[in-house]
Formats: structure tokens, sequence, C-alpha cells
């Protein structure tokens, strides 16, 4: 693994495919988007937390944050696996393992039942307006996930509170 992407860091700015056309960006100024990555199609746990955070859209809107949740599947499973799940949340595939790495993302190869390449582990990068990396949660296994409606609350919390990011100190 390379190193962590840090609290307070610039968060790389890059483009992904978006399942039904188009494409996301990820980073940026001007905006706080929470960026979800996902192991893909082959997890059932991240089935369940994508359908969690496809309930909250609303709630996200209230705190002024763009979604969206990124693999590195292929379009030919990310595009049908969106289909089944019935989410709307943008969802952008083809991340691949140099990006994932230079995310700071845990990289998992594959036992014969996932899938045929390698993988993220779960991340959660909140960006804040200066492009920042505001919150940053990585994960090296598919059970320890943060709490979506947790974090969102902590969103509101930190525009409210012009709260600064934490961890920063060296």
């Amino acid at each position: 693994m390379s190193n962590k992407i840090q609290a307070g860091a610039k968060m790389p700015e890059f483009d992904l495919q978006k399942v039904g056309g188009g494409s996301v960006r990820i980073g940026g100024e001007g905006r706080w988007q929470m960026v979800v990555v996902y192991r893909g199609k082959h997890c059932p746990l991240c089935k369940r937390y994508l359908a969690t955070l496809d309930g909250l859209t609303d709630e996200l809107a209230k705190v002024n944050t763009e979604v969206v949740a990124i693999s590195g599947d292929p379009e030919e499973k990310a595009a049908p696996d969106v289909e089944e799940m019935g989410i709307s949340i943008p969802v952008g595939y083809g991340l691949d393992t140099a990006r994932m790495r230079d995310l700071g993302l845990y990289v998992s190869t594959p036992r014969p039942q996932e899938t045929d390449r390698e993988f993220a582990e779960p991340g959660l990068f909140v960006i804040n307006p200066a492009g920042d990396v505001q919150i940053v949660d990585i994960s090296n296994a598919p059970f320890s996930r943060p709490d979506i409606a947790s974090v969102i609350r902590g969103i509101g919390l930190i525009q409210e509170r012009d709260y600064p990011i934490r961890g920063t100190a060296s």
C-alpha cells in the first residue's frame, strides 16, 4: 500500500466514467463532495452500504454535499449491478489499481469466487469546497465502514461551526 491521503491534503482530481453515461469528477474546488469507494459487484456488504447511502440523499442535500460511489469494476459489471440495486446515486467505474494506491486504499487480490481482478477495499472521503480532504476513512475489510448518517451529521456540524480539519498535527 502506498501512503494514505492525509487529512487536509488536496484531493487528487480525476474523472471516471459513470454508469448510465457521462463521467463523474472526483475532487476539485467549489463544492462539498462525499466519495464512497466500494469493493465491487461481488460484495454483498457493499450493496447494503450503497443502498443505505442512496436512502440518505435527501440528508446529503441538506448539507449541500454531492455524493458519488466508485469502484474498480468495469462497466459490464457496474451497470447491471447498479440496475439490480435500484440506486440513483452516481456510480463511477473503472478505478484502476494505480489510482487506488494513489488514494491510499488497501488493494486486495481476489479469491476465485469474488472477481477477476484486484479491487479496492472500502474508503470514504469528504472533500470540502477548497478541494481539501476534510474527512478520510480507509479500511482493509468490508466489515469496517463509517456510519453514513453520522458522517452526514458531522458534515453539518463542520459547516455550521466552521470546524477545522482534524488529524493534521504532526
